[in-house]
């Protein structure tokens, strides 16, 4: 049982709440959209004012760290023993784009509480859940009567993840040593639902390449040369036709290397989550579900690897016809990578499948961006664990598991850290994240509190730093 009194914890909350819930709204009135140049000067205000609040709230070392574009806060509270683990708290200050005529019923960075919801840019994704960390510090301290908390507390909070964190691998390399951490938490994610509370233990990684095709050096007639030359076109229908058998699976040769498949433990609580498919369907704007075979669509989308077409052409697109053989054609790929996946060797696997794929005639060019790795942290890992205990006891019921289909700057973290990453989240579905009316629900952003008031005393009883 951890040492922190449930009740002083829910009476601290309650007692500060109303100055919780202004500060976070003074933060919100901050238009701090990294991908908007004419917001830069609010993405350092937005960290400027996060640094002294961190400050207010104890954190002893507050430091803004500048990157080539939007700065990070980082804060450090070392515990007083000196054998508790370090723990490192990633989130992000910046936030997306918004404006009134995208839909909004208010002015997207002017709070306004309606009906047990807080409304404005950020109040989920993500300053509402990396605010919730001041006070529930606080509220631990206040229960256990500490000075410092039981855990080392240490928070990276960065200013570019809607801006696809250009600079944030970089800073963590740069600052390894200061950020070297036993576990790392990452509040900037979400829940099942209200009703449904879980914990996130995976995400897939990314990687993602441009295939161009070239043929003849120009547009050629299709009469006189068509069937007597190869046509990039035709190669690329080719390459995406061959990318999948016939049982959805990908079809490039060692796609599969090292993929660690799931569990009948964890095959067993994915299918625990009340998953109602026909509305998943309407969610995706789908009529039918599909992905490889043998998996429930919840494995397909959180724990197996996919490749997908997210674009391709070639030759003439417009009205009526033009009867060439165009000059060039473009397949555009994005796999979704698991646990056990190295993006270095997807890349070498698919440059050798295109290669042995193109006829003769046919020049390729393949160009991958900066890859993603994967996530997952075991069940069994004692700061998950303690991750479940606190949640457990903030929402007096039974924590489930999932996991994420897509990718984020957490796996830099867990590579350069060489530490294991958590999710800690809040936010549910509905919150409309990157959305008009975002919002987070009041009632869920203070168990967020509650939850990180009892974690950091769970951690430090439960999961002692070896000598």
């Amino acid at each position: 049982m951890s040492e922190t009194p449930d009740s002083a914890v829910l009476t601290y909350i309650d007692d500060h709440r109303a100055a919780f819930l202004d500060d976070l709204a003074e933060w919100l009135r901050i238009p701090s959209v990294s991908a908007q140049p004419e917001h830069a000067a609010d993405v350092r205000r937005s960290a400027d004012w996060l640094a002294g609040k961190l400050r207010e709230t104890g954190f002893p070392t507050v430091e803004i760290w500048p990157t080539d574009g939007a700065p990070a806060v980082f804060a450090e509270w070392p515990s007083e023993d000196a054998q508790a683990p370090t723990v490192l708290v990633y989130g992000h200050h910046d936030v997306q784009p918004a404006a009134r005529e995208d839909g909004w019923a208010d002015d997207p960075f002017e709070p306004v509480i309606r009906e047990g919801r807080l409304h404005a840019r950020g109040a989920a994704d993500d300053k509402g859940q990396v605010f919730f960390h001041t006070l529930g510090v606080r509220a631990h301290l206040a229960a256990t009567g500490r000075s410092a908390p039981a855990v080392h507390l240490k928070l990276l909070i960065e200013g570019e993840e809607e801006s696809g964190s250009p600079h944030f691998r970089a800073l963590v390399e740069e600052h390894a040593d200061r950020l070297a951490a036993d576990a790392v938490i990452v509040s900037d994610t979400g829940m099942w639902s209200e009703d449904t509370p879980t914990v996130c233990t995976g995400m897939r990684g990314l990687a993602e390449c441009e295939i161009t095709l070239r043929g003849p050096e120009q547009d050629i007639h299709s009469g006189s040369f068509g069937g007597a030359v190869p046509n990039p076109a035709t190669a690329a229908a080719r390459l995406v036709a061959a990318l999948h058998d016939e049982h959805a699976r990908v079809a490039i040769p060692g796609f599969y290397d090292g993929v660690i498949d799931l569990t009948d433990r964890e095959r067993a609580l994915f299918a625990e989550l009340p998953f109602d498919e026909e509305r998943w369907l309407r969610t995706a704007k789908s009529t039918a579900t599909h992905g490889e075979a043998g998996h429930t669509t919840l494995e397909r989308i959180w724990a197996r690897p996919t490749a997908e077409v997210n674009g391709i052409g070639g030759g003439y697109q417009g009205p009526g016809s033009k009867t060439i053989i165009p000059s060039s054609a473009v397949v555009k790929l994005s796999f979704r990578l698991v646990a056990g996946q190295d993006p270095d060797h997807i890349e070498k696997a698919v440059r050798a499948w295109a290669a042995d794929r193109l006829p003769a005639g046919i020049r390729s060019e393949i160009v991958f961006g900066a890859a993603t790795r994967p996530c997952l942290t075991p069940l069994d890992h004692p700061a998950l664990q303690s991750v479940v205990r606190a949640m457990g006891r903030a929402f007096q019921q039974p924590i489930r598991f999932t996991r994420e289909g897509g990718s984020g700057p957490a796996a830099d973290l867990q590579e350069v850290l060489g530490a294991p990453v958590l999710f800690l989240g809040i936010s549910v579905p509905s919150d409309g994240w990157h959305a008009p009316n975002e919002k987070v629900e009041l009632d869920l952003l203070l168990k967020g509190v509650e939850t990180t008031a009892y974690l950091w005393g769970d951690l430090g009883e439960n999961w002692r730093r070896a000598d």
